[in-house]
């Protein structure tokens, strides 16, 4: 939406009550599959090694710039380098589990322009495609719109197709590729950019809130019905 300044020219709506938001503080965010607390090595690295290393599928690295790791000493020297606020790095327990088994992290935090990203997102095998594995990445963005941004933003290699088939799930939007976006690994890398804007929000939220509840899952926990959000159906 635009309107026309005294020069004719179309500009952005006014925002007279925009404060920039507060940079979120990587207090736990606790939902009723999972909990996400923040990144500590001392009390995670152990647990997250077995998770995403030991048992883990090598091919789940192959997107991520870093990784995978041949030992405990490198792995952790990795989680050390992950303990400051952009990113801002959480560990995913699943509930009853002793210990988390995935990790996914804010960046880009911009709260001048109302900007945050999700990122760095790496289930284990049991995390994946599980209600936690959802609920985790609501109470994220949950969090992040409570505070006042305005853009959530999900970015990822364009040819990683899992990841974008997770974005849309979640009701990201794409909005197009950067080609030769950067180089990872040796290779080049195009980027693909989603977003979900505070307007959108309260959809996609009714929509997740929906697929998690109770109702949705039979006796064997299957799902009854998908979660299945198109942008084209958001206000």
């Amino acid at each position: 939406m635009s309107r026309i300044n005294q020069h004719g020219q179309q500009i952005g709506l006014e925002l007279p009550d925009w404060r920039p938001p507060s940079r979120p503080t990587g207090d736990a965010m606790i939902g009723t599959h999972c909990r996400l607390d923040r990144l500590d090595p001392d009390a995670h690295a152990s647990a997250l090694y077995d998770a995403l290393v030991r048992s883990g599928d090598e091919r789940s690295w192959t997107y991520l710039p870093y990784g995978p790791f041949d030992s405990v000493p490198e792995f952790r020297a990795w989680l050390d380098g992950c303990t400051g606020g952009d990113p801002l790095f959480f560990a995913i327990t699943r509930s009853g589990d002793p210990g988390p088994s995935g990790v996914a992290s804010y960046l880009r935090i911009s709260p001048d322009s109302g900007s945050i990203e999700v990122g760095h997102i790496h289930f284990s095998q049991s995390l994946r495609r599980t209600a936690a594995a959802t609920e985790a990445m609501s109470l994220m963005m949950r969090h992040a719109f409570s505070l006042g941004y305005r853009r959530y933003e999900w970015k990822c290699d364009a040819l990683n197709v899992p990841s974008r088939r997770a974005a849309e799930r979640l009701g990201f939007r794409y909005e197009g590729t950067f080609r030769n976006a950067t180089v990872c690994k040796g290779r080049s890398r195009d980027t693909a950019w989603y977003s979900i804007i505070d307007t959108e929000w309260p959809s996609v939220e009714h929509e997740v809130r929906r697929w998690l509840s109770a109702d949705n899952f039979d006796s064997d926990g299957r799902q009854r019905s998908p979660l299945s959000i198109s942008w084209r159906e958001l206000p």
